[in-house]
């Protein structure tokens, strides 16, 4: 196996297909094809099913995904540990955090690490689906991933990070009585809803049922993103993180409830698969989140 079949493996991969990825590469999609079946041959295993122009990740193909983004990582990491003065760190570290834990002790947590590493860079994506935390970690996706717990993952191992409440939204002309309000009884006002599978719209669900009075749906949203620019245009109330609500707090009504909605949030990684940056930053976390006593 050569580290460029690897590598274009990845590329079909991320770019859906030997075009895009031959695009991104900067190759020829011969070249890339024939890369591809050799990877095969001398695995003994099909990567892909072609169906038609399309390729599709066989559960082999699915299987060797996080493997892969493993070796390109450890070759980046030791092509960066050659290139690095004695003793100094250098190389990358790769988090994905969901939008409503990607902000916080998770931006002090690199700032810190930044500040005594500064020949590493950091790169913090955008893990849209909190249940899928583990798997791109399994996957090679990331290093670590952010996200409200429970993470599940038998090799994953999580350090909670701090805790956030959540808070209702309402448009500032809505007519809501003042706070706390009762999760089971909130007022009779259109609402922005998250669709049910996801942890908290399913606790969020699960609370108003209790108390047997449901509000008006104003709108379902799969968009989590777009919940406070509708309540900003009037369409309803919502449950939104309190950091994001208070990014518009002059332009909204924000109310507390009872009992409070709170949910920890935690960073998981693999212990058995760090790299030398990956070691680092637990290192960093463990400090802060346990500092040693004098």
């Amino acid at each position: 196996m050569e580290l460029r079949q690897v590598e274009y493996f990845l590329a079909v991969v991320e770019n859906q297909g030997i075009g895009g990825a031959a695009t991104a590469l900067g190759v020829a999609q011969p070249t890339v094809s024939q890369a591809l079946r050799a990877l095969e041959r001398e695995l003994g295993v099909q990567l892909f099913h072609r169906i038609g122009r399309g390729m599709v990740l066989s559960a082999a193909g699915r299987t060797m995904v996080g493997p892969a983004r493993q070796i390109i990582r450890d070759v980046d990491a030791v092509g960066d540990l050659l290139a690095a003065e004695e003793d100094e760190l250098t190389g990358h570290l790769d988090l994905l955090a969901s939008p409503a834990t990607a902000v916080g002790p998770v931006v002090d947590l690199i700032a810190r690490f930044r500040a005594t590493y500064p020949r590493v860079s950091v790169r913090l994506g955008e893990l849209r689906d909190e249940t899928r935390a583990a798997s791109t970690i399994e996957d090679g996706h990331c290093e670590f991933a952010v996200a409200h717990l429970p993470i599940a993952g038998d090799a994953l191992e999580v350090i909670v990070l701090g805790e956030q409440e959540y808070v209702l939204v309402y448009p500032e002309d809505a007519e809501v009585p003042d706070g706390p309000i009762p999760l089971g009884n909130l007022p009779a006002f259109p609402m922005v809803f998250v669709p049910r599978g996801q942890s908290v719209a399913d606790e969020f669900e699960e609370a108003i049922r209790v108390g047997g009075v449901r509000p008006p749906l104003a709108v379902l949203s799969e968009h989590r993103e777009e919940r406070l620019p509708m309540v900003l245009a009037g369409i309803g109330g919502t449950l939104l993180e309190r950091s994001m609500a208070a990014t518009a707090a002059d332009r909204v009504i924000i109310r507390e409830t009872e009992p409070r909605f709170v949910r920890p949030f935690a960073i998981a990684f693999d212990p058995a698969s760090l790299s030398p940056v990956g070691q680092a930053f637990v290192e960093l976390i463990r400090a802060q989140i346990d500092p040693p006593t004098e």
